[in-house]
């Protein structure tokens, strides 16, 4: 069956960009570079508490409640600060991000099917459009490292649109900017809280990713798919 769509807005990190699994080798290759070793009894260590610090940061970050410098920051403090004979100052904190930084952007990962799904919508000629709560000049960087970037119509960033997802106003950007119908729109991404709900707050259809699939989406959505291949049978 036809969808009513003509427009797709798509997440980016961890939706098609295997975000994670690039950080995951990333902060590994940045442990190892700056020889952070000296101040922990084990990798590990920096590892957990950077992706508890991360989480917890992105969140605020999404929500407005902090802004980007200071997520920069913080969130290479708080693990740093676990180091024993270590007290992390601003500036070395952003010198360990700018590494960090440096090795993620420059990874080709991406979400298995990712690069399939988008050649098949492209076929399907969908308008398409990324919709990112991502730094601007990483998300560059990313998108061409992973040979995306010739797929989309429009690349819309909380840092042009002056709003985060799930704002509203990041959502009423985005249609202005692409063009695009708010009833022949669908936004497609696997953070149900910034991009299910953000979307349908603007009264946009929504697809979920639901890359858990031990928890089912907490409400209603257009569509909840838990691989790129069911999204595409949809589409």
């Amino acid at each position: 069956m036809m969808r009513p769509y003509t427009d797709l807005f798509l997440d980016f990190d961890d939706t098609l960009y295997d975000t994670y699994g690039n950080a995951v080798i990333a902060l590994r290759e940045t442990f190892e570079h700056l020889r952070l070793g000296r101040y922990f009894a084990s990798p590990e260590e920096f590892y957990d508490e950077y992706w508890r610090a991360n989480i917890d940061l992105w969140g605020q970050y999404s929500r407005g409640e902090i802004s980007r410098d200071e997520l920069i920051v913080e969130r290479f403090r708080r693990p740093l600060s676990k180091g024993a004979g270590l007290t992390p100052t601003a500036a070395y904190c952003i010198e360990v991000s700018d590494c960090f930084l440096e090795y993620c952007s420059s990874k080709p990962g991406l979400v298995d099917g990712a690069r399939e799904l988008m050649d098949y919508l492209r076929g399907k000629n969908y308008r398409m459009h990324l919709c990112s709560n991502g730094f601007h000049e990483i998300q560059y960087k990313k998108l061409r490292a992973c040979g995306l970037e010739g797929y989309f119509d429009h690349v819309i960033l909380s840092e042009d649109a002056g709003y985060n997802k799930p704002a509203r106003e990041f959502f009423d950007y985005a249609l202005r900017v692409t063009g695009a119908g708010r009833e022949k729109t669908v936004m497609i991404g696997d953070n149900y809280n910034t991009d299910i709900l953000g979307a349908k707050n603007a009264g946009i259809a929504t697809a979920y990713f639901n890359r858990y699939p031990e928890y089912r989406a907490p409400g209603a959505v257009d569509f909840e798919f838990f691989s790129l291949s069911e999204l595409m049978r949809w589409l």
